[in-house]
């Protein structure tokens, strides 16, 4: 989210804090064949589009949902860094037909600068051989966006919608920030307001996006928790995010 601090406010001008997200983002975004496989998952939390990495502890819950069947891989991850800070990677071979959706759910993160914790849901879907599955329902997490487009195999330019989901409900006039992922850091934004796009949900907790160049995006719906966690012996508050990424790509022209 973005904050004023008092020190700028003393100054005359605002200082932009930009958005924090999970990162649940595969090595490919489609698997066509056997000689695409396995899936190298990386999960990091972090500011995507300036490249800077935050420490991410082992998460509370990594798994992999493909036709009803749920399959933990938190025992398998392995210490990685990301934009050099600790992050982690798994390493996942699909054994069939189908739609997998990798699904994390970190440990609280404290922010100093907003002096609050924050939990990001973060969630991706990789089509296997040519199964697409029922992309547009629900996970069941504590807060998440659900897709309205389908959120694999898209063309730069595509319109996306998702629908933005608090304990099952739909969330309206929620902030929903989007980030390219910049790993090979050749985006450059004009300045610092465009590293982040903000978009608000509408009433029935639906938001509208039109991806301006390829490569993987991050939508992060930001709501506050109806509970609070401690830290030194004080409430804080909490920033539930609902992170979606999808991939876009261009057409190959003949």
């Amino acid at each position: 989210m973005f904050k004023v601090t008092s020190i700028a406010l003393l100054l005359g001008f605002s200082v932009i804090a930009h958005a924090h997200f999970g990162i649940a983002v595969p090595d490919k975004a489609v698997v066509s064949d056997q000689s695409q496989s396995p899936i190298n998952l990386t999960v990091a939390f972090c500011h995507p589009m300036e490249r800077t990495g935050m420490t991410m502890e082992k998460p509370n819950q990594l798994y992999v949902t493909t036709n009803g069947k749920k399959t933990n891989l938190l025992d398998q991850v392995k210490s990685v860094q990301l934009f050099g800070k600790q992050a982690w990677s798994v390493m996942y071979k699909p054994s069939r037909q189908g739609l997998y959706e990798f699904v994390v759910e970190p440990k609280p993160y404290f922010e100093p600068a907003e002096d609050k914790y924050i939990i990001h849901y973060t969630k991706v879907m990789v089509p296997v051989f040519g199964e697409e599955g029922e992309w547009d329902k629900p996970t069941g997490l504590k807060t998440e966006i659900v897709p309205l487009t389908r959120p694999f195999a898209n063309y730069v330019g595509n319109v996306f919608q998702g629908k933005v989901l608090v304990d099952g409900k739909p969330a309206p006039n929620s902030p929903v920030e989007v980030e390219f992922y910049n790993e090979s850091a050749k985006a450059k934004a004009p300045n610092d307001l465009f590293v982040t796009q903000v978009v608000m949900t509408d009433s029935q907790g639906v938001f509208t996006y039109a991806v301006p160049w390829e490569g993987w995006w991050g939508f992060a719906a930001l709501n506050d928790a109806d509970y609070k966690l401690k830290r030194d012996g004080k409430d804080k508050d909490v920033e539930l995010g609902a992170v979606l990424w999808t991939n876009f790509s261009s057409p190959n022209f003949r």
